[in-house]
């Protein structure tokens, strides 16, 4: 990296702060708090005083975190001032955006109207002002710098040309190049020779951007050189040549690439590779740095014509009711069996299958149904040895609540997740399918991604509706550095991100949820975002009112004409199998259901009140049959543990299961006349003498009749999953207070004027760590020359004079005065920095 040499100042300029930490004191305290709002991660821990806030914002990781945070635009402004010089202007910066108004634009760039010029100079003060206030700018307004990790970040390389697709300069270009080989390109360009190397770069320089002259150089050139040019004017600015670094003169040229490499217009920047320098680049581009300039976000333009918002409410009220109803349905189907934890962690595959079967839904919105509950702190592993997924205690008191309220914690719990449903079955790093509530699942970019397209939906106008296509060019526009690692291609061979995913899955998601209806964004979703209104009392009059009946039919069915009360509901699927579900729920009472019923306490009287309390008709004959066929059936068997066993008042039925083929597995054995001992566990003997058609009762040691109830399988408390932090998160006001008074005390005695002995050269300057790095990089902004002490690796103490290049890695590039020649130094060796007497 060349030093960057600023342009001749205006006194006024020179008035300016002369180091970033200068600026910094000159900020208001509400100007801080902006800036550490906005980069959080710049007080972990607080800085100790305003230079070492300084040093922080200067550090690669930090800038590199804000830089990812900036919209198109303002990136393409940091963009531009990382190619011009240091100390460049705004007008500078407008014109390397939009180009010279009179000079002809490159054919392949976008062309710019009056109204995209406009556009841009609107648009150009608020970028500075954001890079400002973020610490990526500093500096007057006539002399503008950007920090040196932003600059090292976005300057264009050979090997990087960054989204410019531009190259070095001429000056970083040609560094290292023979002072003879410097001659001998001014001579094949037709200009005079200079005296030292320092002048030659400089007027190859003023060669390349003086457009009359450098247009008078490019007509001499052959066509077929002037094609080459224009295949590396957008980038990438390299080529491949084999022996780049011969020394080629204009009369030894014999192919288009030698004419070329003879003038310098390309420059060798590897033995076999050749670059097309900056300057040259910016010409013939018609001066612009980027194809396409952006200011302004694009605005979805959706391809459907806006619904009735009334008719996209109501939408999203039904589905908003279906998902409360789904989370509470596969919860009570894991609260009777809770499936096992795999021992990597999350869901096995067959258990996925067997609860999306129950739920009649797809794998994968079965898997998004788990992720909600889990998400909302409903769901999570009981923690016992044989681990199993089970509803929480936060699950009872869920349920009751209203709808509206329970829709509401989902949704937020959606909002806020990292977790990622459409993830699960997807093949992880070693090509191994990812499990449903398993630990791969979390993707920071996930809630932000969420956040920003249904506000871009919000924007719209009520009742429209938008495809992921239509949104993404504003969303890449927001965040153009944030889209994450490629997945794959879209239908048209371009790269998708995770970001295009993201939009989709969160769309489909947010349709299932009842965030969205039809496709808009529904109004309690505009409430959940704006926190202007509670959401819930948004939903509730757009809900179906519960209905507290059902109608009993001949053919053992029940009809739901409606959205039942949650109690009702409960008991009713204890003693029925919901046979279809949709506007109206049918239920079917079979003898297993109703043999569940009586498992869980309930007796044949009781079922009769039960249905004759909340049905329309009269209970049905065939149905009051069942219940009294199977109650009267239920519990003459009783199982037991032995090894277990199986007991009976009536010896007739004992030899009669005995007797029956299908039991030898269980290899059953008479005791008594009234009792069977199996070689079988409890419930694998109840499970398959319910298959043969009994209905066996369990029983405790005491000979008690034992209870099965839908709630009986419960995991101690839990606490919700924590979302994973996207970096450091926003203060508040008080802790920005707070660190903000501890700076300034701490610049304050860092910077208070004390009484010192005039040192002696004798001894070696000694300065803190954070000081001597913001000393040595303010001098590579100003070229200044410094004076250091040093300890070399046998500990040997020395004094040096230099004049540092580039501060990069831990390591100060700099041309030593004692040596006469570029040296690298390691930071932690330097003892300290001193400026030296002009």
């Amino acid at each position: 990296m060349t030093t960057q040499q600023g342009p001749q100042r205006s006194g006024k300029a020179s008035a300016g702060p002369r180091t970033l930490a200068e600026e910094l004191r000159g900020r208001a305290d509400d100007d801080l708090a902006t800036l550490l709002r906005s980069r959080p991660d710049l007080l972990n821990p607080v800085p100790g005083d305003l230079t070492q806030l300084s040093a922080r914002l200067s550090s690669r990781a930090s800038a590199l975190r804000a830089l990812e945070r900036l919209d198109r635009f303002t990136l393409q402004v940091a963009e531009a001032l990382a190619a011009a010089p240091d100390g460049a202007t705004p007008a500078a910066v407008r014109t390397l955006l939009t180009g010279p108004a009179k000079v002809k634009p490159h054919p392949g760039a976008t062309p710019l109207s009056t109204a995209d010029r406009a556009a841009v100079t609107a648009a150009l003060p608020r970028a500075l002002a954001t890079l400002r206030d973020r610490a990526l700018l500093w500096g007057p307004d006539n002399a503008l710098r950007l920090v040196i990790a932003a600059r090292e970040a976005l300057a264009p390389t050979a090997a990087n040309p960054g989204r410019t697709g531009l190259g070095p300069t001429l000056s970083d270009a040609t560094a290292g190049m023979s002072p003879a080989r410097l001659q001998q390109l001014l001579t094949s360009a037709g200009q005079p020779a200079t005296p030292d190397p320092v002048t030659a770069v400089a007027a190859l320089t003023a060669l390349l951007t003086d457009r009359a002259r450098c247009d008078a150089l490019l007509a001499t050139a052959p066509e077929p050189a002037l094609r080459l040019l224009d295949r590396l004017v957008w980038g990438p600015p390299t080529g491949t040549v084999p022996d780049a670094t011969r020394p080629v003169t204009a009369e030894d040229a014999q192919s288009p690439v030698e004419w070329l490499l003879a003038r310098g217009l390309l420059l060798p920047s590897s033995p076999g590779s050749v670059v097309l320098p900056r300057e040259l680049a910016l010409h013939l581009r018609g001066g612009r740095s980027h194809r396409e300039v952006e200011p302004v976000q694009p605005e979805p333009a959706p391809a459907t014509a806006p619904r009735d918002p009334q008719v996209a409410d109501r939408a999203a009220a039904g589905q908003a009711h279906t998902a409360v109803r789904t989370v509470e349905e596969v919860l009570d189907l894991w609260g009777l069996n809770p499936p096992p934890t795999l021992r990597a962690g999350g869901l096995g595959v067959r258990d996925l299958k067997r609860t999306a079967q129950a739920l009649e839904v797809t794998e994968q919105q079965t898997a998004f149904w788990l992720e909600l509950a889990h998400t909302a702190g409903l769901l999570a592993p009981d923690g016992e040895a044989d681990e199993r997924w089970a509803p929480t205690p936060a699950y009872d008191g869920w349920l009751q609540q209203d709808t509206a309220d329970r829709w509401a914690v989902l949704a937020e719990s959606w909002l806020a997740a990292t977790r990622v449903p459409a993830l699960a079955g997807s093949p992880d790093g070693k090509g191994k399918a990812r499990a449903a509530l398993g630990p791969e699942l979390d993707r920071t970019l996930a809630p932000s991604v969420r956040r920003a397209a249904l506000a871009l939906l919000a924007e719209l106008p009520p009742g429209s509706a938008a495809t992921a296509d239509e949104l993404l060019p504003a969303l890449r526009w927001q965040r153009p550095l944030r889209g994450g690692p490629v997945t794959g291609q879209d239908r048209a061979g371009q790269s998708r991100d995770l970001r295009d995913d993201l939009v989709t899955w969160a769309l489909a998601e947010a349709e299932l949820l009842g965030i969205t209806g039809r496709g808009a964004l529904a109004a309690p979703a505009r409430a959940l975002l704006t926190a202007e209104a509670d959401p819930a009392e948004v939903l509730a009059p757009l809900l179906p009112q519960p209905l507290d009946h059902v109608i009993l039919q001949p053919d053992l069915t029940a009809v739901a004409p409606g959205p039942l009360l949650t109690p009702l509901a409960q008991a009713l699927a204890l003693c029925a199998d919901i046979e279809s579900k949709g506007g109206a729920t049918v239920y079917r009472f079979t003898p297993e259901s109703v043999r569940r019923a009586l498992d869980a306490g309930r007796t044949a009287a009781d079922l009769q009140s039960f249905l004759e309390q909340h049905s329309r008709t009269p209970v049905p004959q065939p149905l009051a049959y069942l219940i009294d066929d199977v109650a009267r059936r239920h519990g003459i068997l009783r199982v037991g543990g032995a090894s277990s066993y199986l007991r009976c008042d009536d010896p007739a039925l004992l030899g009669e299961v005995l007797a029956d083929r299908r039991s030898a597995d269980l290899r059953l054995r008479l005791l008594a006349p009234t009792v069977l001992a199996a070689q079988a566990a409890p419930d694998v003997l109840l499970a398959a003498l319910r298959t043969m058609g009994y209905a066996p009762a369990a029983e405790s040691a005491e000979g008690d009749v034992l209870i099965t109830r839908p709630d009986s399988h419960r995991t101690p408390p839990r606490a919700a999953p924590v979302p994973v932090p996207d970096g450091p998160p926003t203060p508040d006001d008080t802790l920005l207070a707070a660190a903000i008074k501890a700076i300034r005390a701490g610049d304050r005695a860092a910077t208070a004027v004390r009484r010192e002995p005039t040192p002696d050269p004798r001894h070696l300057p000694r300065t803190p760590a954070a000081e001597t790095l913001a000393a040595l990089q303010t001098a590579v902004l100003l070229g200044e020359r410094m004076w250091i002490g040093y300890l070399n690796a046998e500990g040997l103490a020395s004094q040096r004079i230099i004049d540092p290049v580039k501060v990069e890695g831990g390591f100060v590039t700099a041309f030593d005065h004692h040596a006469d020649e570029l040296r690298t130094f390691a930071l932690h060796r330097i003892t300290g920095v001193a400026e030296l007497d002009e």
